[in-house]
């Protein structure tokens, strides 16, 4: 970790500052994937409803529409549930639940003799590159939908204390 690390001040314990998206799409709740399914839902059915009351295009035009409405509503609601999903990682949000997964989690790969984050596949200075560059990007969707995708070690968390708990 470098001396010019920030570290953010905040009401919940930081689970994990750079999470991988496998991590934050297990760790996602269900309040998360029943927003991601309203957010989809939601704009065929305005649509719709909009339709109904002033007809717009033909039965060709509407089709297409709808299908580009539930693509948008689908990625969005996803960009969306990602979002939560990570604030809760960041400790910005309440995460006790995630707090608890992550403690068992870390205990088995400890257990299993693993690495905490996964095993790195690049060297020191790519692994340091590629953490600058996703660390709370989740932030960034409405500029560019970016996720952390590789396995490094920056991850501004403690991972003696899931060992020495139990």
């Amino acid at each position: 970790m470098s001396s010019a690390e920030q570290y953010i001040r905040t009401e919940y314990p930081v689970i994990d500052s750079d999470p991988h998206f496998s991590r934050v799409v297990r760790y996602m709740r269900g309040s998360d994937i029943a927003a991601w399914g309203g957010l989809t839902v939601g704009g065929p059915a305005i649509l719709l409803a909009l339709e109904r009351i002033r007809p717009a295009a033909g039965p060709r035009g509407i089709n297409f529409a709808l299908g580009l409405t539930t693509a948008l509503g689908f990625m969005g609601g996803f960009l969306f549930s990602y979002q939560k999903s990570s604030l809760r990682f960041w400790g910005w949000e309440e995460n006790a639940r995630e707090l608890a997964k992550n403690r068992e989690e870390m205990n088995a790969r400890a257990a299993a003799g693993l690495p905490a984050y996964g095993e790195p596949t690049m060297d020191e200075a790519s692994q340091a590159a590629a953490a600058r560059n996703s660390k709370y990007s989740a932030l960034g969707f409405a500029a560019i939908p970016w996720f952390n995708t590789t396995n490094h070690k920056y991850h501004l968390s403690d991972t003696t204390a899931a060992k020495t708990e139990n």
